[in-house]
C-alpha cells in the first residue's frame, strides 16, 4: 500500500477515471451517461467528486454537495460513496466519509447527511456503527412519467 491522499475530481479525465469504481456503485449508468451527469451535477448544483487515491489508483469514491434546507440548515449530502470492490473492508469508505466529515466542519456545515437503499444492511452497520450517524428519516422516490 502506498500512502493514501484524497484527490477532488475535476476535469472529464479524471472523472472518467473514476468511472470503473462509481459504476459499482451506480451500475444504471453507462460512462457517456455517467460523465453528462457529473459535469451537469458540477455545474448547476455544486456537486463535488472525490477520490481517496492509493498511488496512481483509486481505491474509493464520492461525491457529495454542500445544500442548505430547512430541515437540515447547512449541511453536505453525499449523493455517492463507493469503495472499489477489490479493496473492501480495509477502511477506505471511513477514511473518505472522514474527509467529507471533515470538509463540512471546516467549511462551516452542521452536519453530513446520506440516504442508503433499504436492503444495503451492511452499509447500514457501516454508518451507524463505525461512522456514527444516526438514522433520522426515510427516503421516498415517486418516478414521473
Amino acid at each position: 500500500m502506498n500512502q493514501l491522499t484524497v484527490k477532488e475530481l475535476n476535469s472529464k479525465d479524471e472523472i472518467l477515471k473514476a468511472f470503473p469504481v462509481m459504476s459499482q456503485l451506480r451500475t444504471h449508468l453507462d460512462e457517456s451517461t455517467y460523465l453528462e451527469l457529473v459535469l451537469e451535477a458540477k455545474d448547476i448544483d455544486r456537486y463535488r467528486m472525490v477520490a481517496l487515491m492509493d498511488g496512481n489508483e483509486i481505491v474509493a469514491v464520492t461525491g457529495f454537495k454542500p445544500m442548505t434546507t430547512l430541515y437540515y440548515g447547512r449541511f453536505v449530502w453525499v449523493c455517492d460513496l463507493v469503495t472499489n470492490k477489490n479493496y473492501r473492508s480495509k477502511g477506505y469508505g471511513e477514511k473518505l466519509l472522514s474527509w467529507v466529515n471533515d470538509w463540512g466542519r471546516e467549511n462551516d456545515y452542521e452536519s453530513v447527511a446520506l440516504s442508503s437503499g433499504l436492503k444495503r444492511t451492511d452499509a447500514h452497520r457501516f454508518y451507524t456503527d463505525k461512522m456514527d450517524y444516526d438514522r433520522v428519516s426515510y427516503v421516498f422516490k415517486k418516478t414521473l412519467e
